[in-house]
């Protein structure tokens, strides 16, 4: 009963505080019939509480959210499962969900009827324009008489997480020079002869052709070795995005940020889907472990943020060499020449998008913006924020093929590069 009391609402201390008053008023004027008035007033907001008290229904809520990864500007669907787990009803309730303020106005139901093993469904659908991570509920439920007496509240538990990813732009098919298209297959490549350090072997099985032997590993192993006849080549591609603060200029979805985001999205998604192992590796070096799905990426690149860091991480080129590597830069300077030079030297084929940040900045266009990254032998194209994105990216395509990096092609059906 005292939880209950908290929860009148203001026109039910003003009934208490208007029965206290008529109450004392016909004690000192000695009307009694004012007293019986008074009385009434007085009553009338306990009674709500008691019996809003006693009609207090236990119930929990299921949460789902169909689908937990969405592009920014698509629905998703949240399902609510309520049931009333106790013996005690309502008649009426109102329900409302708290969501984030970047996933819309908080929805709100009216649910009646409220009973015994009593048990209802509802959906709304939530839709952001903003990447990022939010946590959908808890579920507040208010429950009041019908004279607007008293109001009580309870929170029930429990949020699902709503992933929504940058939005991505289709991009068009373009190739680079090079003899095989990329693909998730494997694609042989033959030996015919060299030493044990220029060929891969292994043990003799029954059946294997004797032509096949490598006798110079043999004897060094002391059993019988064969060369294989091919050996795996995958299609992968690193995707290099430029994360620090001072590499960009703007605010909140207007940001050359922002916009980084979305090409390196849009990359990452046309790359898997023809076939290529993709990762994502910020400046800072983080990501460079081992490529992820198109999912993870697209994950990662929802929550992705600046940082302030001062230059780029070149180190995981060293340990993964071969490939492409398509970069998303920001404003560089004179000190992030020799980092991307040795990206550059580490990777079969280098491409980069260069965002011309003075733009953002409501400045003009700078002729210059790519002359950074062309000039550490990467294919670069600058792009503003007018700049159609697939058409840069066909311009890369074409840059490419037109002037093919030294040390022999390795290249891929979209423009990608592939290595062993």
């Amino acid at each position: 009963m005292r939880q209950t009391l908290s929860g009148l609402t203001l026109r039910g201390r003003a009934f208490l505080a208007a029965g206290v008053t008529t109450i004392v008023c016909a004690m000192l004027l000695g009307q009694t019939s004012l007293t019986r008035i008074g009385v009434l007033v007085l009553t009338l907001p306990l009674v709500a509480a008691f019996v809003i008290g006693r009609r207090r229904p236990a119930l929990a809520v299921g949460r789902a959210v169909h689908p937990r990864l969405v592009t920014a500007g698509q629905p998703a669907r949240v399902d609510l499962d309520l049931v009333n787990e106790g013996r005690a009803g309502a008649g009426a309730m109102l329900v409302e969900d708290q969501v984030p303020y970047a996933l819309g106005t908080r929805p709100r139901f009216v649910l009646q009827g409220i009973g015994r093993n009593w048990r209802q469904k509802v959906s709304y659908q939530v839709r952001s324009d903003v990447r990022g991570r939010f946590d959908v509920g808890p579920l507040t439920v208010r429950v009041s008489d019908p004279f607007g007496l008293v109001e009580t509240r309870r929170t029930l538990p429990g949020v699902a997480p709503l992933v929504v990813t940058p939005r991505t732009v289709t991009l068009p098919v373009v190739r680079l020079s090079g003899g095989w298209s990329g693909a998730s297959e494997h694609r042989p490549q033959s030996f015919a002869a060299g030493s044990a350090e220029d060929v891969s072997v292994r043990e003799y099985r029954r059946g294997d052709d004797l032509r096949r032997v490598h006798w110079r590993s043999s004897a060094k192993v002391g059993d019988l070795m064969v060369r294989r006849e091919e050996q795996p080549w995958e299609a992968r591609a690193t995707v290099l995005l430029d994360n620090r603060l001072r590499a960009h200029r703007g605010q909140g979805l207007g940001s050359s940020f922002e916009h980084a985001v979305v090409v390196a999205a849009s990359v990452v998604t046309h790359l898997e889907q023809h076939g290529y192992a993709v990762r994502l590796v910020l400046t800072d070096g983080g990501g460079a472990d081992s490529p992820d799905s198109s999912t993870a990426v697209l994950e990662r690149l929802a929550l992705a943020a600046t940082a302030q860091h001062p230059g780029i991480d070149a180190t995981w080129s060293d340990h993964d060499r071969g490939g492409l590597v398509v970069a998303v830069l920001g404003g560089s300077d004179s000190g992030d020449q020799v980092p991307l030079r040795r990206i550059r030297h580490d990777a079969g084929t280098a491409l980069a998008f260069v965002l011309d940040v003075e733009q953002w900045a409501g400045r003009p266009a700078s002729p210059a913006a790519a002359r950074g990254a062309s000039g550490a032998g990467w294919r670069a194209v600058a792009i503003g924020p007018r700049d159609r994105i697939d058409v840069a990216w066909r311009e890369l395509g074409r840059r490419a093929v037109s002037a093919p990096a030294p040390g022999g092609p390795v290249a891929g059906g979209p423009v990608a590069g592939a290595a062993r």
